[in-house]
């Protein structure tokens, strides 16, 4: 699945669930999704790189992807596909990866994973501005800490994990003045 607020998760993960378990196949059915990962010693390094990122985007080839992707969604029962409310911010890493939320510090970065864990979430497949070099700093600095957090039985509760990190998921509710 594409990245999405705490929310679209659930919604997406229950509605997969109940439709496996209509068909006797709710223990076969695993879930992904796609995260870009920004690792930094402090949360405003990774933002300030998160922003640069943004703004170096080719804005004709993000409009235009989003374009395509968003006609996407007709095709679907609810009409409304994984790229439906996505902003041109979202769409520079095309599966929207920023909205996953794997950008800050490793702590945070560490928490978010646990907390996608304890939603049902298998696999985080990761994409990385600088491949080599950020991969292997996640490698050494953020899969350790997860492990680390794992054995302490983190990552198997929702709730829990949703108190501790969730709301830098939540859908933001705009105010009108």
């Amino acid at each position: 699945m594409n990245g999405n607020t705490l929310e679209g998760f659930q919604e997406q993960i229950a509605d997969v669930k109940e439709r496996a378990r209509k068909l006797g196949r709710e223990d076969e059915i695993h879930f992904a999704v796609n995260g870009f990962c920004i690792v930094k010693e402090t949360e405003e390094e990774a933002i300030g790189l998160l922003a640069e990122i943004q703004g170096k985007a080719d804005k004709e080839a993000v409009a235009a992807f989003g374009d395509a992707v968003k006609q996407a969604g007709s095709s679907t029962q609810g009409k409304k596909g994984m790229w439906a409310d996505s902003k041109f911010e979202d769409l520079v890493q095309y599966n929207d990866g920023f909205k996953t939320k794997l950008i800050g510090t490793k702590e945070q970065v560490a928490d978010r994973i646990l907390l996608l864990k304890s939603l049902g979430i298998d696999i985080v497949l990761l994409a990385f501005l600088h491949y080599e070099d950020d991969i292997e700093h996640y490698g050494r600095e953020v899969l350790p800490l997860i492990r680390k957090l794992e054995k302490e039985g983190r990552g198997s509760n929702a709730e829990e994990e949703i108190e501790r990190t969730g709301e830098v998921y939540r859908a933001k509710k705009v105010v009108e003045a």
